[in-house]
Order: structure tokens, then C-alpha cells, then sequence
């Protein structure tokens, strides 16, 4: 009887053991995949990091004076007006500038805003699909004491060659734009065009006389 009471006591010591070690392990083991173990992360694609990545901001267009050249890009967007895409390149070359009077333009129309000046560019096709050009209501006229002002008008309208058309690869126009400003000197800016970019598409620095 002694001994059969003894194994009783050692047996059940035993399980007790063995069921306290399991509810450890079993604890250790959920803290541990708590702590330590975390989500696996999703691998880092080219397509992803390239998104994800700083997009270089579009630059303004070129500034050019009198008898300077630059070049600026044409192109377009999605039917949103979205997702610039450049298509196409342009030069433009201010050949002169000439501040004029109403009479030397042959109008009786006086400027509103105080000074016409008659601006003569040349627009030339440098790049490879055709790329068009349209000035009305685009041009905008500032100095150092006025902020940009419309300065088109239609004063020499369909005298001499048309700037504001489409140029194929190659294709240049000499042309005249008349001008009203509100004093000599300052800067006109081409601000149509559907480039992104912070600031006009070119800008045209006027001569002070």
C-alpha cells in the first residue's frame, strides 16, 4: 500500500509538471509571435518606387530680348486636361520691337492701355510631329510697377504673314504682333499652350526706347 501511494504522488506530480510546461510553452509561444514576429511587408516594385519617387517639377520657358532666340515645347493633354505629354519643339526669335502710334499702324483706334508697340517674331518648327501656335488673348504685357495685362489686340490682322497657325516639321513664320502696353519697356509673355510648367512659355523683354 506504501508503495502504490507513492506512485500515486509521483504520477500525478508528473502530470502536473507536464501540463504547467505545456501552458508555459504555449504562453511563451503567443507572446513571442506578438512581439517579435511582425507582417511580412510587401516587396518594393520598380513601378512602385518609381510612383512613389519625387517628380522633377516643369521649368518656365526661355526669357529672350531683342535678336535672342530660345526654344519651348509643345504638346498636349488627356481629355481631362490632364497628363501633359510633349509632343513637339518649338524656337521663337525676337527679331524688333517698334513703338508705334495709332497713325503708323494705320488705325484711329488709340491704345487702351497707352502704348502700341509692334512686335516682330520668328516661329520655327525644331521638332518632329506639328505643333501650333496661337497668340490672341495669350500675350501678357508687366513691368516692375504692373502686374501682367492682356496686351493683344487686333490691330494688323491679316496684314502680312499669320503667326498663329500650325507648323509642320521645319516650318517657319516671320510675322508681326501689334501690341498695346502700358509703357515702353517691361516684358511680354506667351502664356497659351497647355505645358504645366510654373510660368509662361516664353517671355519677350522690350526695349526701354
Amino acid at each position: 500500500m506504501r508503495t502504490t501511494r507513492y506512485a500515486v504522488r509521483a504520477a500525478s506530480a508528473a502530470l502536473l509538471g507536464a501540463v504547467l510546461g505545456a501552458v508555459l510553452v504555449g504562453c511563451s509561444s503567443d507572446d513571442g509571435d506578438t512581439a517579435s514576429d511582425p507582417a511580412p511587408s510587401a516587396p518594393v516594385t520598380a513601378e512602385k518606387a518609381a510612383k512613389e519617387s519625387p517628380k522633377p517639377k516643369p521649368s518656365a520657358g526661355p526669357e529672350i530680348g531683342i535678336g535672342e532666340s530660345g526654344t519651348f515645347s509643345t504638346g498636349e493633354t488627356d481629355e481631362y486636361g490632364e497628363n501633359y505629354r510633349a509632343t513637339s519643339k518649338m524656337r521663337v526669335t525676337a527679331v524688333s520691337a517698334k513703338y508705334v502710334t495709332p497713325s503708323e499702324i494705320n488705325t484711329s483706334n488709340q491704345p487702351e492701355q497707352g502704348q502700341y508697340v509692334v512686335l516682330t517674331l520668328t516661329l520655327k518648327n525644331v521638332g518632329k510631329a506639328p505643333a501650333e501656335f496661337s497668340s490672341y488673348g495669350l500675350m501678357e504685357w508687366e513691368d516692375i510697377k504692373s502686374t501682367a495685362q492682356d496686351a493683344t489686340t487686333l490691330e494688323g490682322v491679316g496684314e502680312g504673314p499669320d503667326l498663329d497657325t500650325t507648323y509642320k516639321p521645319g516650318q517657319s513664320v516671320t510675322g508681326k504682333l501689334v501690341l498695346d502696353v502700358a509703357r515702353r519697356g517691361g516684358k511680354v509673355s506667351y502664356v497659351g499652350g497647355d505645358d504645366p510648367a510654373p510660368g509662361p512659355v516664353f517671355t519677350v523683354k522690350l526695349p526701354a526706347s
